[in-house]
Parts: C-alpha cells; sequence; structure tokens
C-alpha cells in the first residue's frame, strides 16, 4: 500500500507541475508588440543600402503592397522581414520591394 500512495503521489506532482509550468509560462512571457517597436530611420545603414525612404514616389508600389510586410493592414508602421526589429512605414519603399501576388 505504501508503495502505491507514493506512486500515486508521484504522478499527481509530475501532473500539477506540468500545468503549473504551461499557466506559469503564458503568464510570464510577454509577446513582443509592434508599438514597441522603433520606427526605421533613413540614417539606419541597412535602409540606406536597400535605399528605404519613408514616402514611395513610385505610384502604387509601396510597403503596404509589398509581400514582405507583415502585420496589421490598416497600420501606419508595420514590420518589415527585411528590417527585423523595426517598423516601416506602410507608404514608404525599398529597392527589396516584391509586389504582393495577385
Amino acid at each position: 500500500m505504501k508503495n502505491q500512495s507514493s506512486r500515486r503521489r508521484f504522478l499527481q506532482l509530475t501532473v500539477g507541475g506540468i500545468i503549473g509550468l504551461s499557466i506559469g509560462s503564458k503568464l510570464l512571457v510577454k509577446p513582443a508588440q509592434a508599438a514597441e517597436l522603433p520606427h526605421l530611420s533613413t540614417d539606419d545603414p541597412q535602409a540606406k543600402a536597400l535605399k528605404y525612404v519613408n514616402e514611395s514616389t513610385k505610384g502604387d508600389s509601396n510597403c503596404n503592397s509589398c509581400m514582405l510586410i507583415e502585420g496589421d493592414a490598416s497600420a501606419a508602421w508595420r514590420p518589415c522581414k527585411i528590417f527585423p526589429g523595426k517598423l516601416v512605414n506602410a507608404k514608404g519603399w525599398c529597392s527589396a520591394y516584391a509586389p504582393k501576388p495577385a
């Protein structure tokens, strides 16, 4: 009987620990918010290399219509796969521009 109760206690503690870790990790880990990221500066070395501008002069070719931009389509500043950790102007443009497929 002693062996059976310690086995039961072990299983209770294991299941409780797994549940506790799962819930705890959800509460402690805060996902990065787009609002927390800095805006990409035209003075940034990578921005200069890719000829990034905040206002496109290429008609409908802008970051908003590029397949590399991410995030909420209604946001003025959004994350871009080319400039990780920074937000680009949805009206901007760079030489890595790739139009979204129709």
